[in-house]
């Protein structure tokens, strides 16, 4: 009786110290990281991206959780252009980054790409510019799709209005055409609003860049670039397949048209396909291992598949994301090796 008495307590004593040392393993499965910094792109209004993404903030916070991370912070941070970006990841001074394509691999050596964004195609898709043309809504169709077309797109300028007759009545343009006209532009990491325009123009007209048109502006975000063609202050902008899309109510809103951007603006060029935008993050960060990567790619595809999440993320038109690797962006390489060589010319 005393030996059973012995040997119950014995495994008690066992059980405590075994219970002891599972908790102990429980307790310190939660990394501590006391902030982790998100950069976005401005390529839509910073305090429009600043106030849709604050729920990103606790989002982020407890899916990582779940992965095994605790994060003491989330902060959310604009860049002031797409090159600050890629310069804050670069340095480690930002930890996970919202940037196009051609802004990864700029800075490929020191960030890496975890996730491409999808997001609903296009009713139009044509390379002909003049499919575009029919007055009538560009709409978003449910199939997702992993690329854009970038337009070349002509406001209803005098100049702008004879660009886009040309177009529309099967001519084509001459770099006199182009060159007379006054573009606003993106910086030059931008891939729809910079480096694939630099192609078109390239493959239009004997390797010609933006670089030597005579009339260009560089805008702060796309919002402001449609502002100046509303005001007719510029003649042709450059971005995204559904740049008109997003601007259908400023259009006649704040910036006071009487008619639609579809009925007002024309497509003038269609640039070749621009692979989705990325979630990137810095290889430099102190905060940065492979585990904390996996952790914010899988966070952030939960995240996408919530209603709220959804709603979040639609401020750059993403809908879900895919995991992506850094041959995804080949395309983006090429892009950028036309471009120095075409700077060099």
């Amino acid at each position: 009786m005393k030996k059973s008495l012995r040997n119950i307590a014995l495994f008690g004593l066992v059980g405590t110290m075994l219970s002891g040392t599972f908790a102990g393993v429980t307790a310190h499965a939660q990394e501590k990281i006391d902030s982790l910094k998100v950069m976005f792109v401005p390529s839509r209004d910073p305090e429009d991206i600043i106030t849709a993404t604050e729920p990103l903030k606790q989002m982020l916070k407890d899916e990582l959780a779940k992965e095994g991370f605790e994060i003491g912070e989330v902060e959310i941070e604009v860049g002031t252009n797409y090159e600050a970006a890629g310069e804050a990841l670069s340095a480690g001074t930002a930890d996970i980054g919202f940037i196009p394509g051609g802004t990864y691999v700029l800075y490929d050596e020191d960030v890496d790409v975890i996730l491409t964004s999808t997001r609903q195609g296009l009713s139009k898709d044509s390379e002909n510019p003049a499919d575009w043309n029919d007055g009538k809504p560009t709409e978003k169709v449910e199939d997702q799709v992993t690329y854009y077309k970038g337009l070349i797109i002509a406001g209803p300028s005098e100049k702008g209005k004879e660009l886009a007759e040309k177009i529309n009545n099967g001519e084509e343009l001459t770099w006199e055409d182009v060159d007379s006209a006054k573009w606003a532009v993106m910086s030059s990491s931008s891939s729809s609003g910079y480096i694939y325009p630099s192609i078109w123009l390239g493959n239009q007209f004997e390797g010609k860049k933006i670089s030597d048109l005579a009339n260009v502006v560089q805008s702060e975000s796309y919002g402001s670039s449609v502002a100046r063609l509303a005001a007719e202050q510029v003649d042709i902008i450059v971005g995204y397949a559904d740049l008109r899309v997003d601007n259908v109510e400023d259009w006649e809103g704040d910036m006071n048209r009487e008619a639609s951007i579809f009925e007002e603006t024309n497509v003038i060029g269609v640039t070749p396909n621009v692979y989705n935008d990325t979630v990137s993050v810095s290889k430099t960060s102190p905060n940065m291992t492979d585990e904390l990567k996996a952790a914010i790619a899988k966070a952030m595809i939960n995240i996408a598949g919530t209603e709220e999440g959804k709603e979040v993320i639609s401020i750059y038109s993403h809908e879900g994301y895919q995991e992506a690797k850094s041959e995804d962006y080949d395309t983006e390489r090429e892009a950028q090796k036309i471009l120095r060589e075409q700077a060099n010319n």
